[in-house]
């Protein structure tokens, strides 16, 4: 075993240990919790609501680390058991040159995980989702959607994977920063056609119609100063029973988004008050900043894989008998979440603080009360739990808990 094999593998246990744990914490805390609603929520939510939601999260995360263990096995059998070394070498056999052999390799082994992750997918959506009420996904539509997915991955994947494999092997020693402007351009222009040529394709989007919530939300764009291409009221319960708002493009093409499901289940206040957070996101400039922090640490990652490629034992390290720019480029994709884990619950506090944010942007311009009575309800409505861990919570999660959230709101009323 080689030495970084051997520091690999320690990452991974130790990930993997860190993670059980956490889930284990997360499942203790929801069950000790299952028999009582919270005081805070005691007139907000019923016991069978706070119930259904504990069961839920047991359910996602018994489901969730049987999806670690099975990943793990999948992600040792890449790059230890020699199913990359496999697949190379029988594209290598075909003769093609190294873009198109490189691209085969990537597309292959894309195909080969999304078989394997197909029948996680299936479950989690007509079982587990079903299950608790939330799946109104017809089989035909999961079919339609994961072959409009593919069709839509291959015209756009294709293309940038040559563009990068083409950069690797042409571009000289300072690849990785023409393959960041590049990349960081190519996401900038997803951000601004995904609302008027992507979304489109998986849903319908009509404009809000008029009446209170339309007046309410106009309003409150006129105060706030925020010019968009219009509201829009987005099918979701086409496919689930979960609600959500959120804002999308940039620039000219800036999108608000309301799922149907969100506005069946709150008054046009409550509405009103989750848009005001959503623009508090806006106002403070998250979005710039998660733009800016993403672009920095794809910046990073380029010149950490440019300095890898030239090891050869980053090869020979995980059975690769042939060191290309291809497979250091899939080696690191595949490689380097094992090492980035432990910075999850800096991304997480990073994103919570925002919420923060945007909470007392909406209390300001809106009304707390109301955000309050409408946040309670969503988690009702989406079966949130009440009771997370508080470990497991600030390793992962991107929003405050909810008591946390609700006393933080009160305190701006």
């Amino acid at each position: 075993m080689q030495t970084f094999t051997f520091i690999f593998l320690v990452f991974l246990f130790a990930s993997t240990l860190v993670q059980i744990w956490l889930s284990l914490r997360q499942k203790q805390s929801v069950q000790s919790h299952r028999s009582a609603v919270p005081d805070a929520f005691v007139d907000k939510v019923s016991l069978a609501e706070h119930q259904k939601a504990a069961d839920y999260t047991l359910a996602k995360g018994k489901f969730g680390r049987i999806q670690l263990m099975l990943g793990i096995v999948v992600l040792l059998a890449w790059i230890l058991g020699g199913g990359l070394e496999w697949l190379d070498q029988a594209w290598r056999s075909v003769g093609w040159g190294p873009l198109l052999t490189g691209t085969a390799v990537i597309l292959s082994m894309t195909f080969i995980s999304s078989l394997i992750d197909l029948p996680s997918s299936l479950y989690s959506t007509f079982v587990l989702e079903e299950r608790f009420g939330f799946n109104k996904t017809t089989l035909k539509v999961f079919v339609v959607d994961m072959l409009k997915g593919t069709a839509l991955g291959l015209a756009i994947g294709v293309p940038l994977i040559l563009f990068v494999l083409w950069l690797m092997e042409s571009a000289g020693s300072a690849w990785w920063v023409y393959a960041w402007v590049g990349l960081t351009a190519f996401s900038l222009l997803m951000t601004w056609a995904y609302p008027k040529f992507i979304a489109p394709l998986f849903n319908k989007f009509q404009p809000l119609e008029e009446g209170e919530v339309a007046s309410r939300i106009n309003a409150l764009l006129e105060r706030t100063g925020f010019n968009s291409k219009g509201v829009f009221v987005m099918d979701g319960s086409r496919r689930s029973a979960h609600g959500n708002a959120y804002f999308t493009g940039f620039g000219k093409n800036k999108r608000i988004v309301f799922f149907d499901t969100l506005l069946k289940h709150l008054t046009p206040s409550q509405i009103e008050a989750v848009l005001a957070h959503e623009l508090g996101h806006f106002k403070r400039k998250h979005i710039v900043k998660g733009m800016l922090l993403s672009v920095l640490m794809t910046l990073i990652g380029f010149g950490v894989l440019a300095w890898l490629m030239l090891q050869p034992w980053f090869y020979t390290s995980f059975g690769i008998s042939e060191p290309s720019t291809y497979m250091a480029l899939i080696l690191f994709m595949i490689v380097s979440p094992v090492f980035t884990f432990f910075i999850t619950p800096l991304m997480a506090r990073f994103s919570r603080k925002h919420e923060f944010e945007a909470d007392e942007f909406a209390a300001q311009q809106s009304s707390a009360t109301e955000l309050i009575a409408a946040l309670v309800g969503l988690y009702k409505e989406n079966a949130s739990t009440l009771t997370p861990d508080p470990l497991h919570s600030a390793f992962y999660d991107s929003h405050p808990p909810a008591a946390i959230r609700i006393a933080h709101l009160q305190k701006q009323t």
